[in-house]
């Protein structure tokens, strides 16, 4: 890890206080142990911005991932297999009712819950991927994904309805990840977590709708 020293001096003295800064942070493991402290982030976003990538990268660099179907499997929230979608639904509300209570103590490390839903979840920060709708409807048509999936998650990312009604953004981060290789998304979530969840969403809030506007 590379630790940068940052000198300020005492108003009024000779004096200074000598602070670490952190750079170039690329594992969990190279956080500083204050900085290491359990708590749950969602890795949220539309099929296709790449989370499931972006958490097993995480997972290889130190961090626990929970995926959001393991925990509403856990808790009985799982439904049976919908094949008109191939996926199971979950029970979004019964399952946040009950982590309420079974999330009340912390983990002992940061864990990383991947799902697109998983911001719903009483997480103490989020991730939101974003995508540019274009871009994101090329990596569902390559996924096979049927016409009116790929309408229906290419709209969902366009309005950005789930994200932008969110009201608390506290330790909240939107990442753009048309334009971002694997490697440079997990680096700069890594480094999110190292200044402490900073910036919130009022500094990186994606709007699809005014970009093309512009």
């Amino acid at each position: 890890m590379l630790v940068m020293l940052t000198i300020i001096p005492r108003e009024g003295t000779n004096e200074v206080n000598v602070t670490p800064a952190i750079g170039r942070i690329h594992s969990l493991h190279q956080l500083p142990t204050n900085m290491r402290e359990g708590c749950r982030v969602a890795l949220s976003g539309t099929p296709g911005t790449g989370k499931t990538t972006i958490s097993s990268l995480l997972q290889s660099e130190g961090f626990n991932v929970l995926s959001l179907e393991q925990i509403a499997d856990k808790h009985n929230c799982l439904g049976e297999l919908d094949a008109s979608d191939d996926s199971k639904p979950i029970d979004i509300e019964l399952l946040i009712s009950i982590l309420r209570n079974a999330w009340d103590i912390m983990p002992e490390n940061i864990t990383i819950i991947d799902g697109h839903l998983s911001h719903l979840l009483p997480c103490d920060h989020t991730i939101i991927l974003r995508c540019k709708p274009d871009i994101l409807e090329d990596r569902l048509v390559k996924r096979g994904y049927s016409k009116g999936k790929i309408q229906g998650n290419v709209e969902w990312e366009l309005i950005g309805s789930a994200w932008n009604d969110n009201e608390d953004k506290d330790g909240w981060l939107e990442l753009d990840t048309t334009e971002l290789t694997e490697n440079e998304v997990k680096e700069r979530v890594i480094k999110w977590i190292a200044d402490d969840f900073k910036p919130n969403a009022s500094d990186t809030d994606i709007d699809w709708i005014a970009s093309m506007e512009e």
